[in-house]
């Protein structure tokens, strides 16, 4: 599906939302009636992909049947008011987990983002460095020990090679990390290896013609979106295409700050001569 073609100049849509069969916090059917009493005209489902290990937080690969039903039964029901799309967030564990593997090609998805959630910690352990500080910062002492330059080595890393890999439509938050990042460490976003390691991302994303999502989820908490405006105009300079994603868990969220980054979008078109 081409993403951008389908959504044309409509302004008020979203193709990142989570549910009852991930982390969301209601089932599908009031996501979609929120998005419809917000006069949306295109809505995604992006539920968190199976991975192959315990996690609290992805949708069980027994429940991806009765997913992609319930978004068809959506359809059905209020298709004539606005267009809803079976996609699904998948995450990418190494060279043998990601968008690309082949149970996800095989999924009769209408699009695919990628993401980054978990690491390898030093020892092995796969852990999800994604969510709230207190977790993070237990975890940086529990797991990590200590080395947050290892995280955010890792996590880039990670990054680049899936968008070497492919198999997917949208990037994810592609700089989120550096959220928790900058909590545990201040100013590490403005250190020589980070921004080494954001411009490599940046360089793989631009020549792989994947879409780049301007992720609000964290606008009203936290003050940023991700990528940052700064990060945002270097990818739209180079011809990246770019939609704004609400990330909603709730139905109240699925426009949460969406207004924000599309200023922020058609301030950097204007600076850019878009």
């Amino acid at each position: 599906m081409d993403i951008i073609a389908e959504t044309g100049n409509s302004r008020l849509y979203t193709f990142h939302s989570h549910t009852q069969f991930c982390d969301g916090r209601a089932p599908m059917e009031e996501m979609a009636l929120a998005a419809i009493a917000a006069g949306f005209t295109h809505y995604g489902f992006s539920p968190h992909s199976p991975v192959p290990i315990e996690s609290p937080c992805n949708m069980k690969a027994a429940d991806v049947k009765a997913y992609l039903g319930e978004v068809a039964r959506i359809k059905a029901l209020y298709g004539d008011k606005c267009r809803f799309y079976a996609g699904m967030e998948i995450d990418r564990l190494g060279p043998d987990w990601g968008p690309g593997h082949e149970y996800f090609r095989n999924l009769p998805l209408d699009y695919r983002i990628g993401s980054v959630h978990f690491i390898e910690s030093q020892d092995g352990v796969l852990t999800d460095i994604d969510g709230h500080f207190d977790s993070f910062r237990r975890k940086m002492e529990e797991t990590f020990h200590g080395d947050i330059r290892y995280v955010v080595e890792t996590f880039f890393e990670q990054s680049v090679a899936m968008v070497e890999a492919g198999g997917f439509d949208i990037i994810g938050h592609l700089d989120k990390v550096g959220l928790n990042a900058s909590l545990y460490s201040p100013g590490i976003e403005d250190k020589a290896f980070y921004k080494a390691h954001l411009a490599r991302l940046t360089e793989a994303v631009a020549a792989s013609g994947v879409i780049v999502e301007l992720n609000t989820k964290a606008y009203k908490e936290h003050g940023r979106m991700f990528p940052r405006p700064s990060t945002l105009r270097e990818l739209m300079r180079r011809g990246v295409a770019v939609i704004v994603n609400s990330d909603a868990h709730r139905p109240e969220c699925v426009n949460a700050s969406r207004a924000e980054g599309l200023e922020i979008v058609e301030q950097l078109k204007k600076e850019l001569g878009l």
